[in-house]
């Protein structure tokens, strides 16, 4: 088995693999419900978007899931301090994913007009506020959280909801919301046709703008403001037991960059994001899906990636008490229970991959108006 420094870090891989998959899943159907009522303008057109997304959305929810119960095993002092930091945001997002089951179920069970318009843009409320909100509160990381830890170990939060909404946290929230409804509208290229594909187009040439405009702002924001990283004033002892108070922490990182600058491999990232964002626009100017949805999956990663590579080795830093701010090294459970995890994640994750990979090979295919109306009671 793994030493306790190797487990540390093999654990910090799998939960950022984990949010790229749910990036990559549910983000796409996230970002199609948010498109919902723009690329749908009759109730049939809504029905195919619905349809392209209903058959998958439940188990793509699952991989958030399974990120915070990672999260919960292998982080425990990150999942205390976030669910007190972020509580209300999580319960705004918790709040906004109510109404997509509720919405892909109840929303045909009645021919009404009002009825049915509702719904719609009450999954588009449950598509578009979790995609705006996580890519705030990846911001407000950046920044650093007002927590702190006392002489036991009891984390404290002195911060407010409103004040994640800051410059930076609203500009994180649109490279967010702008990437995953890219992903939303490239996915609907290729799962539609006609108005609503032409549609799916123009919404994936404007949010790929949107996106890169965003992105790359955020890294020159980050590059010439006068936002400060966070850094490890000496080497700490990566195998040693969990006591996120035995260090000491320095605003030493102007703007996130000194990782770059030490590692130049990491460099990959950006320009993934970039690449990726450029490659979507122009996949989706030329009517090719299936490369416009390569970009847009590029683009995630490359983005989650960034801000992985730049706040490396920490997860959640804290700006009310730099030492308080938890590492990957010194937020993890014990070397026995990562191990056990690790054993369990080497068993269930392929087995999850290679059924999750059948599922959208048994249901793939276009959706079209001709087929919902054949079935007027056998889709959603």
């Amino acid at each position: 088995m793994f030493d306790y420094e190797s487990l540390k870090l093999i654990w910090w891989v799998l939960v950022g693999v984990l949010l790229i998959g749910f990036a990559l899943t549910d983000g796409f159907d996230l970002g199609a419900a948010a498109l919902l009522p723009f690329v749908g303008r009759t109730d049939q057109e809504r029905r195919v978007v619905i349809n392209t997304i209903a058959p998958h959305w439940d188990g793509n929810q699952v991989w958030l899931i399974t990120a915070g119960g990672a999260l919960f095993a292998a982080w425990p002092l990150v999942y205390a301090a976030s669910f007190s930091g972020f509580y209300w945001a999580m319960l705004l997002v918790l709040f906004a994913l109510f109404v997509r089951p509720v919405g892909f179920d109840y929303r045909s069970k009645l021919e009404n007009t009002r009825w049915r318009s509702s719904w719609d843009w009450g999954l588009f409320v449950g598509g578009l506020v979790p995609s705006l909100v996580f890519g705030v509160a990846f911001g407000n990381l950046l920044l650093g959280v007002p927590f702190q830890f006392d002489d036991t170990l009891r984390v404290s939060y002195h911060g407010s909801f409103w004040q994640l909404l800051n410059p930076f946290g609203l500009l994180a929230g649109v490279v967010s919301l702008s990437m995953l409804m890219l992903h939303g509208a490239t996915w609907l290229m290729m799962r539609t046709e006609g108005d609503i594909a032409r549609r799916s187009q123009r919404a994936a040439q404007l949010t790929a703008l949107v996106y890169l405009a965003a992105f790359i702002g955020a890294g020159a924001w980050l590059w010439l403001g006068n936002i400060q990283g966070f850094a490890l004033a000496a080497a700490i002892d990566t195998n040693a037991a969990i006591n996120p108070l035995g260090k000491s922490v320095l605003h030493d990182n102007a703007g996130w960059l000194a990782n770059y600058a030490s590692y130049p491999l990491t460099k990959l990232a950006p320009l993934t994001g970039i690449l990726g964002g450029v490659l979507a626009l122009a996949a989706a100017s030329g009517k090719r899906g299936a490369w416009a949805f390569l970009g847009s999956s590029l683009a995630i990663s490359g983005t989650l990636c960034t801000a992985g590579f730049a706040m490396f080795p920490f997860i959640m830093p804290s700006s009310l008490d730099l030492n308080s701010s938890l590492t990957l090294w010194d937020a993890v459970s014990s070397h026995k229970t990562l191990g056990i995890m690790f054993v369990a994640a080497c068993i269930f994750v392929p087995l999850i991959l290679v059924y999750t990979l059948w599922c959208y090979a048994k249901m793939w295919g276009k959706v079209t108006t001709g087929q919902i109306e054949q079935n007027g009671h056998g889709l959603y």
